[in-house]
C-alpha cells in the first residue's frame, strides 16, 4: 500500500512539473542564430488544444508569437518559414499572414511537399516563394462542407425536432436538409471569404485581381507550374532559401535558429512519465545489460 502511495505521489509530481514545464518553456532549445526558421505544418487552427488528436495541427497563435520573437530579436536578419501545411482555418491563415506582412525583416517562404489553401495565403505574405518541382501549391479557394443524415433518419424513423429562435439559427445541421434559400446564404459567406482570399494573393504577390482570380478555382498546381503563373518566386528547396538571403542581405553565412513547436501539457507529461520511468527501471537492468555486453562466443 505505501508502494502504491509513493507511485501516486510520483506521478502527481511528475504531473505538476509537466504543467508548470509547458508554460515556461516558450520553445524547445534556446533560439540562436542569424536566421530563424519557423515550422508551418499541419492543419493550421486558431488554438492549440492539448489533445492527443491535435499533433498534425499548428496555430496561429502560437506561429505569430514565434514571428513576433523573430522579429524583435535584434541577431534575427531574416525569417524561413518552412511550409507543409494543406491550410485549415480562414481565420487562423489570415493572422497568420497579417503577422507575416507586419515583419520589419526579410522573410522567405520554403514549400516543401504541400502549401496550399490558407497555407498558400500565408506564404504569399512573405517576400519570396521557394517550392520544391513537385510540391503541391495554390489551391486557391474556400470549402465548407457537412455530413447530412436526414436520409439515415428516416429509414430507421429518427425524427429531428426543432426547436429555434431566429430562422436559421440551424443552418447547416446535419439532421435535416438544407433549403434552397440556406445553400444561397452560405454560398454568398463562402464567395465573399474567396474575394478577399483572392485580393491578398493578389497585393502580396503584386498581381491584378482578375490573374489571381483566373488562377482561383480551387485547382493545385506543382511548383513548377505556380513558377510560370507567377505564385512562386523559385523552385528549390531550403539551400535555395539561403543562396539567397546571402545574396539578399549580403552575408556570407546563415545560422540556423529553429523555432520549434512548443510541446503540449499532455506530450510534456507523457514524455517526463516516459523519460522517468525509463531512469526508475534503469537501475534494475543495468546488471542484466552489463553481463550481457560480456558475453562472447
Amino acid at each position: 500500500m505505501k508502494e502504491f502511495g509513493k507511485l501516486i505521489t510520483v506521478v502527481l509530481a511528475l504531473f505538476l512539473l509537466s504543467y508548470i514545464m509547458s508554460w515556461l518553456l516558450p520553445y524547445e532549445g534556446i533560439i540562436s542564430g542569424n536566421v530563424a526558421k519557423i515550422h508551418i505544418g499541419g492543419n493550421i487552427i486558431t488554438q492549440e488544444s492539448d489533445s492527443v488528436f491535435s499533433a498534425d495541427t499548428v496555430s496561429s497563435t502560437e506561429i505569430i508569437e514565434q514571428i513576433e520573437d523573430a522579429d524583435k530579436n535584434p541577431s534575427i536578419k531574416a525569417i524561413i518559414f518552412e511550409i507543409n501545411s494543406g491550410g485549415g482555418s480562414a481565420v487562423a491563415s489570415y493572422e497568420i499572414a497579417k503577422a507575416i506582412k507586419k515583419v520589419n525583416k526579410t522573410s522567405v517562404a520554403v514549400i516543401r511537399e504541400i502549401g496550399t489553401s490558407g497555407a498558400y495565403w500565408a506564404a504569399s505574405a512573405t517576400g519570396h516563394i521557394i517550392a520544391n518541382e513537385f510540391s503541391i501549391t495554390g489551391s486557391i479557394g474556400v470549402l465548407s462542407s457537412y455530413l447530412e443524415f436526414s436520409r439515415l433518419f428516416n429509414k430507421y424513423g429518427i425524427t429531428y425536432q426543432r426547436l429555434v429562435s431566429g430562422e436559421y439559427k440551424d443552418i447547416g445541421s446535419p439532421f435535416k436538409n438544407m433549403s434552397k434559400e440556406e445553400e444561397n446564404i452560405m454560398q454568398q459567406k463562402i464567395d465573399k471569404i474567396h474575394q478577399v482570399f483572392i485580393s491578398k494573393v493578389a497585393e502580396n504577390r503584386n498581381m491584378s485581381f482578375d490573374e489571381v482570380s483566373r488562377l482561383a478555382t480551387g485547382e493545385f498546381y506543382l511548383g513548377s507550374e505556380a513558377l510560370e503563373l507567377g505564385l512562386i518566386d523559385a523552385v528549390g528547396d531550403e539551400e535555395t532559401a539561403k543562396e539567397y538571403l546571402k545574396e539578399k542581405l549580403n552575408i556570407t553565412t546563415i545560422d540556423i535558429a529553429e523555432y520549434k513547436k512548443k510541446p503540449g501539457f499532455l506530450e510534456m507529461f507523457g514524455k517526463i512519465l516516459n523519460e522517468n520511468f525509463y531512469f526508475m527501471g534503469k537501475g534494475q537492468t543495468s546488471f542484466i545489460e552489463t553481463e550481457e555486453k560480456g558475453i562472447k562466443i
